[in-house]
């Protein structure tokens, strides 16, 4: 029989990649939504899988629609990929973030053990919570310093995963995940606004980009190669956590520079940085060690940020333009 998957957040990046990973697996996909009446599991659509996934109404928020969504679903593997995502915003909504990503953590944890089922969890933990990475790349033994309220949420959860894995002997594990990239990234990420911006300066619609803090270092991997460590880590015999990145930096100039080249264009006569861009805190540097991954999941990163941009910018052209 077909292994069955339940996916919260499964409209978001992440999860559409995950839920088109699964099914070419052959698994059976279900998902969630506050509303799955009203949602329109866009990126489901573009990716041509949402008449292939079962969707529910469940909000992390409300303990009971989370227990029954599991005990209707009964699912072999459960993944938790939801809540408010963007660090920027998160100093805006500190207490929906750390709420959401938190409390929504618990309250699928607790569900599970409530019930009894036997379903492996994976939770998306986060690169955010090392804040910088000064010395050497991130391990998973790197003690956790956030710079952000979401970077607090996530540090907070990821030992919830871990205490309910050590106290209830729990399958459940973190994948601690460096940024990863795709066309299905939402507009507001700095990442898509210079991809956008390239394209409308090369296109004449814009004469300058505003952007923030230029010198910024990350690791940057491409989002489907990384939803299929996430399934890897639930494979395993046994439970564990897991840094996912390439294991290289770039700084964000190096980005927009490349957006920027592939139109033929230098970006510094484009780009002028804002101070109204800037974060109250932020990460200077932050690189991941993926050895663990490697070693244990043979799993690595194949897509490297120089021909990441390449993906992305070509990826948007290909959409309708204004």
């Amino acid at each position: 029989m077909a292994r069955i998957a339940l996916i919260f957040g499964i409209s978001g990046q992440d999860g559409s990649y995950l839920a088109r990973h699964l099914l070419d697996r052959g698994y059976t996909v279900h998902g969630t939504s506050r509303d799955c009446e009203i949602a329109s599991f866009r990126n489901l659509t573009i990716l041509g899988i949402r008449d292939r996934v079962n969707v529910h109404s469940a909000t992390l928020h409300d303990f009971r629609s989370i227990v029954q969504v599991i005990r209707a679903v009964k699912p072999d593997e459960i993944y938790n990929l939801s809540a408010q995502s963007a660090v920027g915003l998160s100093f805006e909504q500190p207490v929906e973030t750390i709420d959401s990503i938190l409390n929504g953590t618990l309250n699928i944890l607790e569900a599970v053990r409530f019930l009894g089922v036997d379903s492996r969890f994976y939770h998306a933990s986060s690169s955010e919570s090392f804040g910088n990475t000064l010395d050497e790349p991130a391990s998973e033994t790197t003690a956790f310093r956030p710079c952000s309220p979401y970077g607090v949420a996530k540090s907070a959860a990821h030992w919830m995963v871990a205490n309910y894995r050590q106290a209830y002997g729990l399958y459940a594990c973190s994948g601690i995940l460096f940024n990863h990239e795709s066309p299905l990234r939402p507009a507001r990420f700095v990442t898509r606004k210079i991809v956008r911006g390239a394209i409308a300066v090369a296109q004449g619609r814009l004469k300058t980009l505003e952007l923030g803090n230029l010198a910024v270092a990350r690791d940057w991997g491409w989002a489907p190669e990384y939803v299929d460590a996430m399934w890897r880590m639930l494979q395993q015999d046994e439970p564990d956590d897991f840094v996912i990145a390439t294991g290289r930096m770039h700084p964000l100039e190096d980005f927009v520079r490349l957006a920027f080249a592939h139109f033929g264009l230098d970006w510094r006569e484009h780009v002028v940085q804002g101070a109204t861009h800037r974060r109250p805190m932020d990460i200077h540097c932050s690189v991941g060690n993926p050895a663990r991954a490697e070693a244990r999941l043979g799993w690595k990163a194949e897509t490297l940020m120089p021909d990441l941009v390449g993906r992305l910018v070509e990826a948007e052209l290909a959409l309708p333009q204004p």
